[in-house]
């Protein structure tokens, strides 16, 4: 017995359900990853190959041992140029096409990403290190927003029929029309679910789309565009540049009519005021420093395991994973003890399987940043309850989740994001202070509530500055939730993706209003004809409002 599935080819030189997982080996390129195929994927770089080549290629190294990974071609700011000039050459035929039929080009590419789902877990480890259950989420996210906007996308751009000036002669519409060419920037962090997740719901909505693919993870990013190339998507409709941020980035922003952008806040001030002198558009999730509060009556076993896992999902390296816990003093040294002892139990390790339960960190930045915030606090006066080093001997950027206890406000790691396997913990004495804490400093993404009383959890969830609040979750079930928007507040962002938001961005809002037997305004000039008519409207004005009419 055969299904659709079965009869969508694999690429060649694959096995049709992809290659089995790579068993254990630290560090190594998985073994179906040939040179011919890196140059396949490497393919889809848009980029001039006779007038770039004094560009320096983009290699990164593999995290798990610091080996080099593979060379992308870097795009000059013209190859960026032309990328989006391909791009707004495609999009007016895939604009014209039916809904239905983009939507079955993404709900192809869902099929195929689950089906092939070993080839990109083992490339975004390669790339990032991370555990591979943390990179099987990534696939769970994709195919969730593939599958839901596909299906909601007629929903939630069809036009609108609204009332008229002159009801029953003023017939008026508000419709949606693609932005024209989006520009995505996406971070190393989560290569897949944001570097892919935007495209879908822009595309979805009539756009081409044009992507910078992130300097530490080209590979995952290709690896996608080829997949979607495969199951239907026209040429030319999805660019990608590679290359420096500064550089092609910019020219991307430049370029564009609307600009995605998921990084950091300082990253993204610089973003917005590029977009605003053009007068384009932008949506920008930055930042956080994510606050966790542990009511009273909290259960505390359960908040421990979910604090463990807001914390140190995708080693810390996730812009809505928690930094600081505020616990209810008559729980603070039960829940403590909870905390640490759910800490401790996580496995590290490096292996391209699902044994470990924390990967490595991504960069030597990013370890030194990490290392650096918690040396710096425990100079001032900070305990480590567990963790707070280095572990070399699993591999080179591998640092233990770690636990402090003892900050305060002087110390960078109180305030500033460290982006990394560290959670400091508080104790507070009423609901209020959390809140309070909890609303400090300028970032505003992500937020969670533990209590058995979710009444009152929702209570104090709507005082908290924050895009999104999980009570009795850490972070999943807001983030997971792909009808309800997700975003932030203050420094971390404008702009909302997932749900009506996340595609209505990608489009401007047209009124087309129809006007019946005669066009507004006196019937005749002269200004006996001008009075009557003032007089008549300010009648039909005065009816309207009597009529309690909105």
């Amino acid at each position: 017995m055969t299904t659709e599935q079965d009869e969508i080819p694999a690429p060649d030189g694959l096995p049709p359900d992809g290659p089995a997982p790579v068993s254990a080996l630290t560090g190594a390129r998985p073994p179906w990853v040939t040179d011919e195929l890196i140059a396949r994927w490497c393919g889809w770089v848009s980029r001039d190959a006779a007038e770039s080549g004094s560009t320096e290629p983009v290699t990164a190294l593999a995290p798990f041992d610091l080996s080099p990974v593979a060379a992308v071609p870097a795009c000059a700011p013209h190859d960026v140029e032309a990328a989006v000039a391909g791009a707004r050459a495609a999009r007016p035929r895939w604009a014209e096409s039916s809904p239905g039929r983009r939507a079955e080009i993404v709900l192809a590419f869902h099929d195929l990403l689950l089906r092939r789902q070993d080839q990109v877990l083992d490339l975004i480890q390669w790339e990032t290190g991370k555990a591979r259950y943390h990179a099987w989420m990534e696939v769970a996210q994709v195919a969730a927003i593939a599958r839901h906007y596909a299906r909601r996308a007629r929903h939630y751009l069809a036009p609108r029929r609204v009332r008229g000036m002159v009801p029953g002669l003023t017939k008026v519409s508000e419709v949606r029309v693609p932005k024209g060419v989006v520009g995505i920037v996406s971070p190393w962090n989560y290569p897949l679910y944001l570097g892919v997740g935007d495209v879908l719901p822009a595309l979805l909505a009539g756009n081409a789309v044009v992507s910078k693919a992130d300097e530490q993870t080209p590979l995952t990013l290709l690896w996608t565009r080829d997949l979607m190339a495969e199951a239907g998507l026209p040429a030319g409709l999805w660019q990608v540049v590679a290359g420096p941020g500064a550089e092609v980035g910019t020219a991307l922003t430049d370029a564009v009519d609307f600009v995605c952008f998921t990084g950091s806040t300082a990253t993204g001030r610089t973003v917005a005021e590029r977009a605003a002198r053009r007068l384009v558009g932008a949506s920008l999730e930055l930042g956080g420093k994510n606050p966790l509060i542990v009511r009273a009556d909290a259960d505390l076993a359960a908040a421990a395991a979910g604090t463990v896992t807001a914390a140190f999902t995708n080693t810390g390296q996730m812009c809505i994973h928690v930094e600081r816990v505020y616990v209810h003093e008559q729980v603070h040294d039960a829940f403590r003890t909870e905390l640490v002892r759910a800490t401790q139990a996580l496995r590290l390790g490096a292996a391209y399987d699902y044994a470990a339960d924390i990967g490595s960190l991504t960069s030597t930045a990013r370890l030194a940043a990490v290392a650096a915030h918690v040396d710096e606090a425990v100079a001032k006066g900070a305990s480590v309850l567990t963790g707070g080093r280095a572990r070399p001997d699993i591999g080179p950027l591998f640092y233990e989740p770690t636990v402090l206890e003892g900050v305060t406000h002087e110390m960078a790691v109180c305030g500033q994001e460290t982006f990394g396997p560290v959670l400091s913990l508080y104790a507070v004495g009423s609901d209020s202070e959390a809140v309070g804490l909890a609303n400090q400093g300028n970032y505003g993404l992500s937020a969670s509530i533990w209590s058995k009383d979710t009444r009152e959890a929702g209570r104090m969830a709507a005082r908290i500055r924050a895009g999104s609040v999980n009570i009795n979750d850490g972070a999943a079930a807001a983030a997971g939730s792909i009808e309800a928007g997700m975003g932030g507040m203050g420094d971390s962002g404008l702009g909302r993706r997932h749900g009506a938001e996340g595609i209505r961005k990608y489009t401007e809002t047209q009124t087309i209003a129809t006007q019946r037997l005669l066009p507004l305004g006196p019937p005749k000039p002269g200004p006996d004809a001008v009075r009557t008519f003032v007089r008549r409207t300010n009648g039909q004005l005065a009816l309207l409002r009597r009529l309690r009419v909105r």
